[in-house]
């Protein structure tokens, strides 16, 4: 009767949500590169990155310790984009660093959370810009709109990896 009963009502357990994939660039424009492990370093991003090495593009004005998109945000930037497009979104080409799966970034937001060893506090959005247009190509920034991603700080340093949860650890106004 229990076998019957779980068929007919499956339990909608909720799946945690993941880290898909880790993108980082050793300097400003170069090509993102897929890596399966990384250190984070406490208050200043990812060893081997651009930003942690002060040598992103928006490093002197209103740069990122660490940037992250959704699947969600990139499978809305594909909707009723040319399939060249869509398959640089798929690689790394929205130029942010880390990929999670099973969360929208909005749900993010006035949270710290941990992935692996590392912790990390939602900043604020991350807005495409002509900077994105022009090292990624035409489509890019428009494709992204308003589901660019967001930006994070490194509160706490350690290494992670691909597969890992994400565990919300604090939200804003908690003790």
């Amino acid at each position: 009767m229990l076998k019957i009963f779980s068929w007919l009502f499956p339990s909608r357990r909720r799946v945690a949500p993941t880290l898909k994939a880790i993108f980082i660039a050793a300097k400003a424009g170069e090509a993102m590169q897929s890596v399966a492990r990384i250190q984070a370093i406490a208050a200043a991003g990812l060893r081997g990155d651009r930003y942690s090495e002060a040598g992103g593009f928006w490093q002197a004005t209103d740069a990122c310790q660490v940037t992250l998109i959704s699947e969600d945000d990139i499978s809305q930037a594909k909707q009723g984009r040319p399939a060249i497009l869509q398959d640089k979104l798929d690689n790394g080409s929205h130029r942010r660093n880390l990929v999670v799966g099973g969360i929208k970034t909005k749900q993010l937001e006035g949270k710290t959370f941990r992935i692996g060893q590392a912790s990390f506090r939602y900043h604020k959005p991350r807005p495409p810009c002509a900077y994105l247009e022009k090292i990624e190509g035409q489509g890019m920034s428009r494709a992204l709109g308003k589901h660019s991603g967001v930006c994070l700080y490194v509160i706490e340093g350690g290494e992670f990896s691909v597969g890992d949860t994400l565990e919300i650890i604090k939200t804003s106004g908690e003790d």
